[in-house]
């Protein structure tokens, strides 16, 4: 525990890496960090870099040893993820990795049991779950101010163009090489939606997961899913149930809705934005302030603050990855269901947008709401997990 700067390498400062340079930048303008080294197959220039060049090397390992890095940001391919996790964690180099943490529950458990025995600080990058909404609303719920909950649905609705799935090897991809990827609308893009509802459903450990469904389809010429929803019953025996596309007619705000006896709470997660709408009041809408998982992070290291999203804190949400990863793969929608937009080479699923707001609305799945073009519910019945 020290007040000096900590020493920070990046691994993968490209495409959402970027967003990790800057904010490493601000953190060292706040004397909270220092910037020593950057991982890339191919090194950033200055203009890049935004800034003097820091050590760079595509061999992280080597990285921190010649850095004398104490802290690192992974934001690398997924299938990357538990391999440099693990050479972090063997040279005690504490971690924000990026989320999905892992492709698979068993990369996941190798990742996590080996941080855990290392005895380094791993935080998983959720960053809905540093917004201070999330424990507002948990104590709005414990304290019955919607009721009793019935249900917590989430939807997303995004627009991306066919260059998004085109933007690096794995991209889209469910294999790649004989590797798990898991690339897809529920576990990659849109999987805030995914953990921040089962954070709210106060359902985080791999062990609160009872039984999980999934519909999971494709428009786009790809092999992950880009139009599905899951529905997860927990151990509690509540259920949560997430609807998402990338084939959104408009560019929507991802959200979850809370729903109650006597009200809902919906939580606009990227905007940090709330409104409880509840019996016998107005509608209130509130804000909130969020905390900087990479600050809060070295907060840890300096005087042992909490970490807010540990590894087996995201259990569940890697239980939904499990599935994904070992359903059926995604089924391709009829040619009539689907169709480009001119001019701005993207796939678009007609009504989509409707049918993700009423699968949050309803806790329903999208053959459970009609949708002609919906496949089979596939259930995945719940495994044994070793309690963390």
């Amino acid at each position: 525990m020290t007040s000096a700067p900590v020493p920070v390498v990046l691994a993968g400062a490209r495409g959402h890496g970027r967003r990790h340079l800057e904010n490493i930048r601000r953190l060292q303008a706040k004397n909270l960090a220092r910037l020593v080294g950057i991982c890339e197959l191919t090194p950033l220039t200055e203009d890049e870099c935004g800034g003097e060049l820091p050590e760079q090397s595509p061999d992280f390992g080597a990285l921190l040893d010649s850095t004398g890095a104490r802290a690192a940001v992974i934001c690398t391919p997924i299938p990357t993820h538990t391999p440099l996790a693990l050479t972090a964690a063997e040279r005690g180099v504490h971690l924000l990795l990026e989320k999905p943490p892992a492709p698979s529950y068993a990369e996941f458990r190798r990742m996590a049991d080996g941080v855990a025995a290392a005895r380094v600080a791993c935080q998983i990058g959720f960053q809905s779950l540093g917004s201070h909404a999330v424990p507002a609303i948990r104590e709005l719920i414990a304290e019955g101010a919607v009721g009793r909950v019935t249900g917590i649905g989430g939807a997303g609705a995004w627009v991306r163009d066919e260059a998004y799935f085109r933007r690096a090897p794995w991209a889209g991809r469910r294999r790649l090489d004989g590797a798990d990827v898991v690339d897809g609308a529920l576990t990659n893009p849109l999987a805030h939606a995914v953990a921040t509802a089962l954070a709210l459903a106060g359902s985080i450990r791999a062990e609160d997961v009872a039984g999980i469904e999934t519909e999971l389809l494709r428009a786009n010429d790809i092999e992950s899913d880009d139009t599905s929803c899951v529905r997860v019953t927990t151990v509690q025996g509540g259920s949560v149930t997430v609807a998402a596309t990338l084939c959104a007619e408009h560019d929507g705000e991802p959200y979850v809705v809370v729903h109650g006896t006597s009200g809902r709470i919906t939580f606009w997660y990227k905007q940090d934005r709330v409104l409880l709408q509840r019996a016998g009041h107005g509608p209130e809408e509130l804000r909130f302030g969020r905390t900087d998982l990479l600050e809060n992070l070295l907060a840890h290291l300096h005087d042992g603050t909490g970490l807010l999203v540990t590894p087996d804190d995201t259990g569940a949400f890697m239980r939904v990855v499990e599935a994904v990863r070992s359903a059926p793969d995604p089924a391709p929608l009829p040619d009539d269901a689907w169709h480009r937009v001119p001019g701005e080479d993207r796939r678009v699923v007609p009504g989509i947008d409707a049918l993700v707001a009423a699968a949050a609305e309803s806790l329903s799945l999208y053959s459970e709401l009609g949708a002609p073009w919906a496949r089979p519910v596939h259930h995945h019945p719940p495994k044994e997990v070793s309690p963390r």
